[in-house]
């Protein structure tokens, strides 16, 4: 067994305080939360039932983590009302609205420029 693979495993809870697997590894009757909106399911306001890990270079801890729900305590996904189809499609609207010209784009306008590339590059509009 190899060293990470030990720090990984404490299916007991008694390292991490919930109980911890290695990268696929985990016992059946979990998922994570993308897992359960695959089935169509939410969390429903459980708290976290354990977790997985595996190394990571990229993590500043050296561990990349995630965390698992109970599939039997999970709840099925509320269903899309008018008034929050109508709530999303205005949030897109305001996303994809250029703040210096008003114009819809037709795409979400990147956060970095706050403005779309016509009014946030000018002078190259007008070269091409």
């Amino acid at each position: 067994m190899s060293p990470t693979f030990g720090r990984c495993y404490d299916p007991t809870g008694a390292l991490h305080g919930i109980p911890t697997f290695p990268w696929k590894f985990a016992c059946d009757g979990y998922a994570t939360r993308r897992q359960l909106r695959d089935r169509g399911l939410r969390p429903g306001g459980q708290p976290v039932a354990a977790q997985v890990m595996r190394r990571s270079r990229c993590r500043k801890a050296g561990v990349s983590v995630a965390y698992l729900y109970r599939l039997d305590m999970a709840k099925p996904v509320r269903p899309m009302t008018p008034g929050r189809a109508a709530a999303l499609a205005k949030a897109m609207l305001a996303r994809r609205t250029c703040s210096k010209c008003r114009t819809d784009a037709g795409y979400c306008i990147p956060t970095s420029l706050g403005m779309c590339p016509a009014c946030a590059y000018p002078e190259e509009q007008r070269a091409a």
